[in-house]
């Protein structure tokens, strides 16, 4: 059957305003045409992986992928890039639920490794690592290879407001959805290739470019303000405020803590005195960090 007509069939359903249409994804090689002056082209590398479990300390890495794009200081997209994607051999039996959710067995993995040379080379040609969840991929990625610790990072989750452009959810096959395409998801490559799409639409509000949000947030300087001292019964409110609990591991401080953009520093510190502690504290501890160390396992 004719391609056109099944495009004809889905707009007179779209029309109707009782269907919404989502067409599978078919990956490009071009989102824009290069423009005649590259000097502002940078390189941009969208990275997943796959993994036996959820702790970077104790899992591995069974699948890694790359997907190299450029793009320019306004967030236009152009060429893709020849992609990395690799199997590794864990050394250990894959759980089973991590099969269920990704299809890789043990026979899939048995023998194989990444390519290290070739993941630095393609480092040393960007400037930034995206990654959907970059807090949970970077601490994996940075036990493989050192070179994942010397480049910036951003996390199309966290240095995106989805929340405040009326998105409702930011799993990646969701976001898909809202863009109209859907996917099989879970697989390396594949995941990389659909966030990129993503970050070359424009949100349905505001109008701006998605991955220029996702840059200029990734630029900015961010305070982790630590709540030394804080009060044990104040534990559920700062929780709920966003605080997180440091066990004091690893030589780290024991002590709920926030990250913040550096602006609002002043008015967390004036939040914790007026709310959590009992009475006026002085300079509270802070580390200052950029895209160079954020989401890392350093930090």
């Amino acid at each position: 059957m004719d391609t056109n007509y099944y495009e004809k069939i889905a707009k007179e359903l779209a029309d109707t305003g009782d269907y919404k249409i989502v067409k599978r994804f078919q990956p490009v090689e071009f989102y824009n045409q290069n423009p005649k002056a590259t000097d502002d082209i940078k390189i941009g590398i969208y990275l997943d992986t796959e993994t036996t479990g959820m702790d970077a300390d104790e899992d591995c890495i069974i699948e890694l992928a790359m997907v190299p794009f450029e793009f320019d200081k306004n967030g236009n997209i152009y060429r893709l890039l020849p992609a990395y994607n690799a199997f590794q051999d864990p050394g250990i039996p894959i759980p089973e639920f991590i099969t269920q959710i990704t299809g890789i067995t043990d026979e899939m993995v048995k023998g194989e490794s990444i390519d290290l040379g070739q993941v630095s080379k393609m480092l040393a040609e960007a400037v930034i690592v995206i990654a959907h969840n970059a807090r949970f991929d970077r601490p994996f990625v940075e036990n493989l290879l050192d070179d994942f610790s010397d480049i910036a990072w951003a996390c199309s989750i966290a240095d995106i407001e989805w929340n405040r452009e009326g998105f409702e959810g930011v799993k990646l096959e969701f976001l898909a959805y809202k863009y109209g395409f859907f996917y099989e998801g879970h697989r390396a490559t594949i995941d990389c290739l659909a966030g990129i799409e993503i970050l070359s639409q424009k949100f349905p509000q505001s109008g701006e470019q998605v991955l220029n949000q996702l840059l200029k947030n990734a630029r900015r300087t961010d305070i982790r303000l630590w709540a030394e001292g804080a009060p044990f019964d104040r534990k559920d409110v700062l929780k709920k405020r966003g605080y997180r609990w440091s066990p004091g591991e690893n030589g780290k401080r024991k002590a709920w803590y926030k990250d913040l953009p550096e602006a609002e520093l002043e008015e967390e510190m004036k939040y914790l005195n007026d709310s959590i502690y009992t009475r006026a504290v002085g300079v509270l501890p802070t580390d200052k960090f950029n895209a160079k160390i954020r989401y890392s396992k350093r930090l």
